[in-house]
């Protein structure tokens, strides 16, 4: 996995700033063939969680029907200056990990 956020470096107190953000994630739902005829085990990205300074500010389940890469864009206000991190985890347990930092002015 493979993460992209994008969030403004600085902000006023009181604003509210959008957040987006994508991952690579081929997000197998577990309904197709491979090439040897057997089923491709279902493999999506199905909890997506965002703090803000330990806080959670957004999350998000996600189900098969969503595209591979997905972008989810969120907003929320910029309190203080801090750190924002994402945690993308998908059905085998695995956890991508980013974080960001924002300076509120």
């Amino acid at each position: 996995m493979r993460s992209i956020v994008n969030v403004p470096k600085t902000a006023r107190a009181g604003e509210v700033i959008e957040i987006k953000t994508m991952i690579a994630h081929p997000m197998e739902t577990g309904y197709r063939t491979g090439t040897n005829g057997a089923t491709i085990p279902r493999n999506i990205i199905s909890r997506f969680v965002c703090t803000y300074d330990g806080e959670e500010v957004f999350s998000a389940e996600l189900f098969p029907a969503i595209a591979a890469n997905p972008l989810i864009a969120f907003t929320t206000v910029a309190v203080q200056t801090g750190t924002l991190t994402f945690a993308w985890t998908d059905d085998s347990g695995a956890t991508e990990t980013t974080t960001a930092e924002i300076t509120v002015i």
